[in-house]
């Protein structure tokens, strides 16, 4: 039925704070921008970001971009210099680096994949784990 994620929008309190963060900051690639929002790309990922009342989850629901391991660190000091809030500590497979934007949205740095995930949790399985292919 489905064959993709076609985008993901955003909430955010304030458009310049955010659209610099998410393209000064992360590197993400600018395609429009008006009064109420903007048209990013995160290499295939279409954002948007859109002027609203942003109130993030509680819960583990975040967004995590894809980085290379030979970058991976550096992306990490630059965040960090950036004085980004870190939300959780990586205990996964595989280098992450989880922290908010500006409005509380869950984001992680990842260099993984879903396979080396699959691969990692074959040798120790999460408890009821189902492998289908």
């Amino acid at each position: 039925m489905i064959n993709g994620i076609n985008h993901i929008t955003l909430a955010v309190n304030d458009l310049d704070r955010s659209f610099q963060f998410y393209v000064g900051l992360l590197g993400c690639t600018a395609y429009a921008k008006w009064q109420g929002g903007a048209y990013l790309t995160a290499g295939e990922l279409w954002l948007c970001l859109s002027v609203d009342s942003a109130k993030p989850t509680e819960d583990y629901s975040h967004l995590a971009f894809t980085v290379s391991e030979a970058e991976f660190k550096q992306h990490v000091q630059v965040l960090q210099e950036a004085g980004v809030e870190q939300w959780k500590r990586n205990t996964s497979a595989g280098d992450s680096f989880y922290f908010l934007d500006p409005d509380g949205h869950k984001l992680e740095l990842h260099t993984g994949n879903l396979f080396s995930r699959l691969s990692s949790v074959d040798g120790d399985p999460y408890a009821g784990w189902q492998r289908f292919k």
